[in-house]
């Protein structure tokens, strides 16, 4: 049942992430050029170039703005790498005695376990 809902979520996951796929390449292109601006609006000397990468900036801004769906598929991303993982662990396995208790607090199968760790040790 759990792998059921790990296949469910991991599907939903998936398709929000191929859906925004795009929106996601552009929103990263868009916040290095945007980087590059800042960086060439500090470096700039003269107020004419000061100007222009401002404008430059305030272009790239909005173009990086109207990509923000792009981070509901950068959290799909997340997801599905979080459902990969889990999937790829292994399951707790408890056995459980006549009474539906954990054998761990049953004195005699802890017993019987180490009895057979010293048979197998000598």
């Amino acid at each position: 049942m759990k792998k059921l809902g790990l296949i469910i979520l991991g599907g939903i996951a998936a398709i929000i992430l191929i859906a925004n796929l795009g929106p996601i390449v552009l929103f990263g292109l868009s916040l290095i050029i945007l980087y590059y601006a800042f960086k060439g609006f500090f470096k700039a000397e003269t107020s004419v170039s000061k100007v222009t990468w401002a404008i430059l900036g305030l272009i790239l801004f909005t173009i990086t703005a109207s990509n923000v769906p792009a981070l509901v598929g950068l959290v799909a991303a997340i997801i599905l790498y979080f459902v990969y993982k889990k999937w790829n662990e292994d399951d707790e396995v408890v056995i459980l005695n006549e009474n539906n208790e954990n054998n761990e607090k049953d004195p005699f199968i802890n017993f019987e376990k180490e009895w057979a760790e010293l048979k197998r040790n000598f």
